[in-house]
């Protein structure tokens, strides 16, 4: 039986004492019913992973001591993902996805046609961290707050490749395409499931680093697309394929 990850937010250290989080110990006692002396391991995304082990305490009150460090820390991925953001399960399920796809970064961008204006940035945050524990995952991907699509196309740094997943694109071969792109670390943009409007592609378009992409003939519900684009995108320009190495 694999181990339990949790996620906490202490510095790592060989000794530490850490007090869990209500939630946290709720399910370390009630629900999976760790013994005291029983084993977790233990990340906060900047120091590794850690082999920690339940000390005496109360009911409500786990304690981890902290033993050794297991794996060191890994650097983060390389490919950030952009986003018209989705309602409730199935946006919980495209940033799950999206982490475990090796994403660094979560930036919703709200278009013409957004389904949804308002975010829980906090539920957006857990998800992602349930992703990296379940996933053994040690970088956690940073959360970004909503912006209107002209103003993240603005803030996005000039060394960026964007790559812009556009149903109304010509199918080619998008392999070929992202091989032979500009250098730049990617960013991944999908639109929501009513299309980017037509002068919002033409400022896409209109971006000088902007690699107009599609994943293929069909069309892909946005949750869908997700997974295709970053699993793309990670083979050829990530951490998967061999070009991601030497740009």
């Amino acid at each position: 039986m694999s181990i339990q990850r949790l996620h906490v937010p202490d510095a790592l250290t060989e000794g530490a004492d850490l007090h869990l989080m209500p939630e946290q110990a709720h399910y370390l006692a009630n629900v999976i019913r760790l013994p005291v002396g029983g084993s977790v391991l233990v990340f906060n995304g900047r120091e590794g992973e850690w082999l920690a082990h339940r000390a005496e305490g109360g009911k409500r009150d786990v304690r981890l001591t902290v033993e050794r460090q297991t794996r060191p820390q890994t650097p983060p991925g390389r490919v950030d993902y952009a986003f018209a953001p989705l309602k409730h399960a199935r946006l919980d399920y495209m940033v799950q996805k999206a982490v475990e796809m090796g994403a660094r970064r979560l930036s919703p961008v709200l278009t013409r046609f957004t389904q949804v204006n308002r975010l829980n940035l906090e539920r957006m945050t857990a998800n992602a961290v349930e992703a990296a524990e379940q996933c053994g995952i040690l970088s956690l991907p940073q959360v970004d707050a909503p912006l209107p699509l002209a103003d993240w196309l603005a803030a996005l740094a000039e060394d960026r490749l964007l790559v812009f997943c556009d149903e109304g694109a010509p199918v080619a071969d998008p392999v070929a395409a992202l091989a032979g792109a500009p250098a730049g670390d990617p960013v991944v943009l999908v639109g929501p499931e009513g299309g980017f409007s037509p002068d919002e592609r033409a400022l896409l378009r209109a971006h000088p680093r902007c690699l107009v992409l599609s994943i293929g003939p069909r069309i892909l519900r946005a949750d869908t697309a997700a997974v295709a684009a970053l699993a793309l995108v990670q083979a050829v320009r990530g951490d998967l394929g061999p070009h991601g190495a030497s740009r």
